[in-house]
């Protein structure tokens, strides 16, 4: 197609859009046709002021943004592919992981000090007093055996203590991850003749001796995608 134009911009009279206002003068088709006089009008941007709308239906998300977002904040990556049903079971499992931690931590530091002065043999500090049973006390002939209770509670709790901080690493770890591979699997096209075909097959043994050597049955499976 030839054209001879001139080219004009200026603004549509109804509205504030820009228009690339083409006025041909000939204008020569592909099939050899000739059009005069003509004149074309292209739109070339929106209206000022509003911003065009984007369509959720064809939107994909972007797998590096998506991860780089679930590393800064968590639960961001998951907002940002629109699973939002993944939310509470992520930020279900940070709540638990912290009130776990937080609990533990608490009775680590009760009974590593409560241990540390049933060892001290001061009498003035006894704040194991609070984990013995009514009526109990603590004499010469069960001091030794509320110690190993103490400080097995105390290495139990610290245990868990940092089981809690390393199962919150993997809650965070795994949704950062979740959020990459969402991300990514969301332009992943699967075929609708998806199948899977399995039959029987006679393979050909050449090294067999005979004919009933020569033949192996087997099983063939295939794939289509």
């Amino acid at each position: 197609m030839a054209l001879t134009a001139g080219i004009v911009t200026g603004k549509a009279q109804n509205d504030n859009s820009d228009r690339l206002i083409v006025r041909a003068d000939s204008v020569e088709l592909a099939d050899g046709l000739l059009v005069e006089n003509d004149t074309a009008s292209v739109m070339v941007g929106e209206k000022r002021g509003k911003k065009m709308k984007r369509d959720w239906n064809t939107w994909t998300p972007d797998p590096q943004r998506a991860l780089w977002m679930a590393l800064v904040l968590p639960g961001a990556g998951q907002i940002y592919n629109r699973k939002y049903w993944k939310l509470p079971i992520f930020y279900g499992g940070f709540m638990g992981c912290i009130y776990a931690l937080t609990w533990n931590n608490m009775m680590y530091k009760d009974y590593s000090q409560a241990y540390l002065d049933i060892m001290d043999k001061d009498p003035g500090t006894a704040s194991y007093n609070k984990f013995l049973h009514l009526g109990a006390k603590v004499t010469k002939q069960n001091e030794e055996r509320y110690k190993q209770i103490f400080k097995s509670r105390k290495d139990k709790y610290r245990r868990w203590r940092d089981l809690s901080f390393f199962v919150m690493l993997g809650v965070y770890a795994l949704s950062v991850i979740d959020a990459y591979v969402d991300a990514e699997l969301s332009v992943f096209d699967i075929s609708k003749d998806l199948s899977l075909e399995i039959e029987p097959v006679v393979i050909p043994n050449y090294g067999g001796g005979n004919f009933l050597q020569a033949q192996s049955v087997g099983i063939n499976c295939r794939l289509n995608f």
